[in-house]
């Protein structure tokens, strides 16, 4: 059973919906004995990073997640700030990140040269790399997603990069590593492109 981990952060009910008009079997996990029976996980995750990190660290799931994830190696997928707390650290606070997938979060407006207005708001088409798992079927050359962000993943090993997006500048938008994944953008409201992956 996929499991929509709930920790007060993220658009819960977008995932739930999605997922059963795909006829895809979904539940949302409040609690560690939630998370015990998970076959796959999905993290979402909206707002600020910090925010987000504390909320998860205090639900109670952080200690399950750890082993679910780096020892049992159940797939969990972050999405938008979700993917951002798989990173070791962020521009955007000062908690630690999950450091599932090692990396730093960094703001767009780090770059002097950059110019591009924030957020990244609204369609954009996502190149996948070779390597990517998670875009091998079902998809175009150039399928579009939804995007709404300030910040991006910066992955320390770039073998991790499973796919890659231009605004301003090219930015990381897909990461995976092992049976860890995160994508920037938001599957939910990207439609068939969404629903596929």
């Amino acid at each position: 059973m996929i499991k929509i981990i709930d920790y007060g952060v993220g658009n819960i009910q977008a995932f739930l919906t999605l997922l059963k008009r795909i006829g895809v079997p979904a539940e949302r996990a409040r609690s560690p004995d939630d998370i015990e029976t998970a076959s796959r996980l999905i993290l979402p995750g909206v707002g600020h990073f910090d925010n987000a990190m504390r909320r998860l660290n205090e639900s109670g799931m952080r200690e399950i997640l750890d082993q679910k994830v780096l020892q049992d190696e159940i797939p969990i997928i972050g999405v938008c700030v979700g993917m951002q707390m798989l990173a070791t650290s962020s521009e955007e606070g000062t908690l630690p990140g999950l450091n599932w997938i090692p990396g730093k979060v960094r703001s767009f407006n780090s770059l002097g040269s950059f110019t591009s207005p924030l957020p990244h708001m609204g369609w954009n088409q996502l190149r996948a790399e070779p390597q990517s798992h998670l875009f091998l079927r079902g998809f175009d050359e150039t399928p579009q997603f939804y995007f709404l962000h300030s910040y991006y993943f910066d992955a320390e090993d770039k073998k991790d990069v499973s796919a890659k997006a231009f605004y301003g500048i090219e930015f990381e938008a897909g990461v995976s590593r092992g049976t860890v994944y995160g994508v920037q953008c938001h599957p939910a409201t990207s439609h068939q492109w969404g629903s596929n992956l």
